[in-house]
């Protein structure tokens, strides 16, 4: 019965065709693949351990981010909002996040910007960019880039995310408590329609704001250009986990007197690290969405295969040497490993493991912004077929370990030796050119 269950919704899941049905019927197909290709990445467990190493990170740089969050709300007037937006923020943690905002909010006026001096402000932005780095670190992974930013691209990119997202982060979670406290909203609420219509507001701008927040985050840390609806796809359903997990939270994890009891005065900072990997995971999840939802044609298992037999090595080195010849020779767009691995039909890991194979024998040479374009680094009458396959049989070796590296017979290497003799002789005469 169980398995006949799980046949059909394979088939549900796999074997529908989005186009043939209604917009709701593939609206919610297409949500249930990329909630498939999401479980898959968290049990895999390295989200989960990046989001552990993001909660050291944090905790060495929760300080001085906020120290550079107040110059920044100083500077629009709204360094007020510091405090309560804090206490918001910690609410889940219920009596200690009182505590907790007090103790972090008295570090931060200790550290008074203007007399640090030069070599104390350097480090104070280095830290706070190094938190930015590692959570791009983080992104890149889930998105499989593997090419990383340039210092300038770097600086301005974190520059933009430490600068807007406290801003919006701050004011959303503030706005909550300075609108309960204000006496002329409190008189505006007693008017009808007003006091309906700004109760729905009050209760909204939070979401909106922290949606907005989430979807600035997913689109300027990763390095690659993400989409704007995909963005907002998973700054959604990150919000909605975001305020869920917050309230089951203080439920299960703040109100247990178990953590008091074992780790007594300890138990407010072991609930802190908790909370911090909790949201990091939460947010890890959301770039995860944002992924799937972009590259729908990547969450069936196939796509994470990049185990390679010698055959498949051959045939897409030269079927990628063809598609960026013919390229060029046709004057059309340059390829890319994305580009590529949609062509194909083959996982982006697949294709960067040749491209870089084929790169490493100097058979091709990148360009384009940030070089993730390709194109020949020579003539291709010059390129011969037996160059291709060198170089695809070539990949993923080593200068320590190499097929020269293995004790073997005098007899097996010069059965290798004929093979590869045979390899050369059979394809001496054809060059890339032929094959365009």
């Amino acid at each position: 019965m169980f398995d006949q269950l799980q046949e059909k919704f394979t088939e549900l899941l796999w074997k529908t065709n989005l186009k043939q049905v209604n917009k709701l019927q593939a609206f919610l197909i297409q949500a249930l693949r990329i909630f498939y290709g999401t479980v898959r990445d968290l049990s895999g467990g390295l989200p989960s351990l990046r989001a552990m190493s993001l909660v050291y990170t944090t905790l060495l740089s929760i300080v001085p981010l906020l120290a550079v969050s107040f110059s920044v709300l100083k500077g629009f007037g709204a360094h007020n909002q510091l405090e309560p937006a804090l206490i918001n923020m910690l609410e889940p943690l219920g009596e200690k996040g009182l505590q907790l905002s007090e103790q972090i909010l008295s570090f931060v006026d200790n550290m008074k910007v203007g007399v640090l001096g030069s070599v104390g402000l350097i480090f104070l932005i280095f830290t706070v960019l190094s938190l930015v780095k590692k959570i791009e670190s983080a992104f890149n992974y889930t998105w499989r880039i593997r090419v990383t930013r340039n210092i300038f691209q770097r600086f301005s990119n974190y520059l933009s995310v430490i600068l807007i997202g406290p801003l919006l982060l701050f004011t959303g979670a503030g706005l909550t408590a300075s609108f309960n406290s204000s006496t002329f909203t409190n008189k505006l609420l007693s008017i009808e329609p007003f006091g309906t219509m700004l109760f729905y507001i009050g209760e909204l701008a939070p979401y909106l704001l922290t949606i907005i927040t989430f979807t600035l985050i997913y689109i300027l840390i990763p390095n690659t250009k993400v989409r704007f609806r995909s963005a907002v796809y998973a700054a959604v359903i990150t919000t909605i986990l975001w305020k869920a997990t917050g309230s089951l939270f203080t439920t299960f994890i703040v109100n247990s007197t178990n953590y008091t009891a074992i780790y007594s005065g300890f138990a407010i900072l072991v609930i802190f690290m908790i909370w911090i990997y909790v949201n990091w995971l939460i947010v890890l999840t959301g770039a995860s969405i944002s992924y799937y939802h972009q590259n729908p044609d990547r969450i069936p298992d196939k796509s994470l295969v990049i185990r390679l037999s010698c055959r498949l090595r051959e045939k897409l080195a030269l079927t990628i040497m063809q598609l960026i010849a013919s390229s060029f020779h046709h004057n059309e767009s340059a390829w890319s490993i994305k580009t590529l691995a949609k062509k194909t039909n083959i996982s982006e890991q697949a294709i960067t493991l040749i491209v870089s194979a084929l790169q490493a024998s100097r058979l091709i040479t990148t360009t384009g912004k940030n070089n993730q374009q390709y194109l020949l680094s020579q003539a291709s009458e010059n390129i011969s077929v037996d160059m291709i396959l060198a170089a695809a049989r070539s990949a993923e070796e080593s200068a320590n370990l190499r097929p020269d590296d293995v004790d073997a017979a005098d007899q097996i290497n010069d059965v290798i030796l004929s093979i590869d003799n045979a390899i050369t002789e059979s394809t001496k005469s054809r060059t890339l050119k032929d094959l365009i």
